[in-house]
């Protein structure tokens, strides 16, 4: 039996991810919505033989580009589940999507926790097990904030709770030269939002709410007000160490240093180039 519900899948040049993700999704639903950004490999043709639905649209920020997915959706669902190109749902999420939608909705939102690959390995410990995001929502109760240039959160209006089993997210694409490329890129973008206070146009979070607003919160009551350059060092150490990282062996050593030191001292790099230059 398939479910009421629209998956809506965001890609570019994912030809080696894309077939893992759709076939997965065919498990819940028909209704899939691929939102491409002109994809120049195979990816449209893997698409196509799934007989999945295919708008395209121009990158900007993933933010912009899921608030089009959502306002070209052409199915009636009530509910969406929305995935990256190479997260894949796991049978037991699959399962437990099932038994909620055939007894009955407790909530307008669902976290999913995430299980996450780097370099081959799972990335079990430094925070980044369980990770739990808002993945599958009513439409009419998300919202987002176009003031994230580089992440993107679904918000949403009503009341949340979180699923069994997992997503896997093992990006077949990601080397290491891909992955600083594309972080490289993400730098410039955070380290615009965050000189700019874009965020402050839509929410700056909750210590009492939902695991995205208690983030957010954090990120902008604690985090943008510690000093820059100083932050990315006891950010690595906070992870590493109190939260185990050393536990995900070399993987894992290369991983953390890069995503909570390199990156974020490339931010702050950044961030201190443009208010030097505004003063000047």
């Amino acid at each position: 039996m398939k479910l009421p519900l629209t998956v809506i899948v965001l890609t570019f040049n994912e030809e080696k991810n894309i077939e893992a993700t759709l076939s997965a999704a065919k498990q819940l639903t028909d209704d899939i919505l691929l939102v491409d950004s002109y994809s120049t490999d195979n990816t449209l043709n893997i698409a196509q033989n799934h007989q999945v639905h295919i708008i395209q649209n121009k990158f900007k920020t993933h933010t912009l580009q899921w608030k089009y997915a959502f306002e070209n959706n052409p199915f009636e669902n009530e509910w969406i589940l929305a995935l990256d190109a190479d997260q894949v749902v796991s049978l037991e999420l699959a399962n437990d999507i099932y038994s909620i939608f055939k007894n009955g909705h407790k909530a307008d939102g669902y976290f999913i926790n995430r299980k996450m690959y780097f370099l081959g390995r799972w990335i079990r410990h430094g925070g980044y097990y369980p990770l739990y995001m808002l993945k599958m929502f009513r439409k009419q109760c998300v919202y987002l904030d176009e003031g994230e240039l580089m992440e993107h959160h679904f918000y949403l209006n009503g009341q949340t709770a979180r699923l069994k089993g997992f997503i896997t997210e093992a990006n077949k694409n990601e080397t290491l030269e891909f992955w600083l490329n594309k972080h490289i890129k993400y730098a410039k973008l955070q380290a615009t939002e965050e000189a700019s206070n874009l965020k402050d146009t839509v929410n700056r979070g909750s210590l009492f709410g939902d695991v995205a607003a208690r983030k957010l919160f954090i990120r902008k009551r604690i985090w943008e007000k510690m000093p820059l350059f100083a932050r990315p060092l006891l950010y690595f150490i906070y992870r590493y160490i109190f939260l185990l990282g050393f536990l995900d062996g070399k993987q894992g050593l290369i991983f953390h240093y890069l995503q909570a030191f390199w990156y974020r001292f490339t931010v702050d790099s950044l961030i201190y180039e443009i208010k030097n230059n505004a003063k000047n």
